[in-house]
């Protein structure tokens, strides 16, 4: 289904796979809510959601740049309340935004935990509830959440408790909400890349040999533009791997997508 003139939120899209969704969505006609907390330069992170603004509007389409801090309720509410205002409509909302902390009981102070959770679950749960009155409204809407797929495989819990939980919550709120929200036609889906990908994350918290086996946030901008323009009514409550959806659709090329075609892939974690 054409995305032309509909309107997409993305949080997190300042840079990495957030601005990549954006980008392919104004490119494919879609008007582009770009929102997150970077809005000056930063020398350690590339891109600002002012930067990401004038690249989708390259497109011809509208685009809002709206500074947000998805931990604060009131924010969340204001920046639907100027969507709307703006441009009439919401009818996909992108849950991208996420803090990582790949660390051990011990070594996770409570604020990294509050933060995680606050972000990734609270913010996943919040932006979703401002978005549902509208979204009720849309011709096949969509909520899609970068997180994973259920794995109740022990390891995934052992070495990162507090950030598995976080995530795991973003994935319970697919599975809950696709039920609730199949009443109005609203998908709910999931998607999580099969490998490592090149992001601001990965470069600073990993060695560099991850980032070099890791695929660019093109390949997972590319699976979410399909599964956004699937029937909302017949696609909602799975959990798409990128890779696995777009052989799905045909594609064979894969090595594109790869940071160093030397390199042997790293698969993502919470994958067995």
């Amino acid at each position: 289904m054409s995305l032309k003139g509909k309107t997409a939120i993305i949080t997190g899209s300042s840079r990495g796979i957030g601005r990549e969704i954006a980008l392919i969505l104004a490119q494919h006609g879609a008007n582009i809510v770009i929102t997150g907390k970077t809005i000056s330069v930063d020398t350690k992170l590339d891109g600002t959601i002012y930067t990401v603004q004038e690249e989708a509007k390259a497109f011809g389409n509208k685009a809002l740049a709206i500074p947000l801090d998805i931990r604060d309720e009131n924010a969340i509410q204001n920046m639907v309340n100027t969507v709307v205002k703006e441009l009439g409509r919401i009818d996909i909302l992108i849950n991208n935004a996420s803090a990582i902390s790949l660390t051990s009981t011990l070594d996770t102070p409570l604020k990294k935990f509050d933060l995680m959770y606050n972000v990734n679950v609270r913010g996943t749960f919040a932006c979703s509830k401002a978005c549902i009155p509208y979204l009720k409204e849309a011709d096949n809407p969509h909520i899609l959440t970068l997180s994973p797929p259920i794995n109740i495989n022990t390891h995934w819990y052992r070495d990162f408790v507090a950030y598995t939980i976080s995530k795991l919550g973003m994935s319970l709120c697919t599975i809950g909400m696709s039920q609730e929200l199949q009443q109005w036609r609203i998908a709910v889906n999931s998607l999580w890349p099969q490998t490592t990908i090149a992001t601001a994350a990965i470069k600073n918290l990993f060695p560099p040999e991850v980032y070099k086996a890791s695929r660019i946030p093109a390949i997972v901008a590319k699976a979410a533009l399909g599964i956004l323009q699937e029937n909302s009514e017949k696609v909602t409550g799975q959990f798409f791997i990128d890779e696995e959806y777009l052989r799905s659709k045909g594609e064979k090329d894969f090595n594109q997508y790869a940071v160093d075609l030397d390199q042997l892939l790293q698969k993502d974690i919470f994958l067995d």
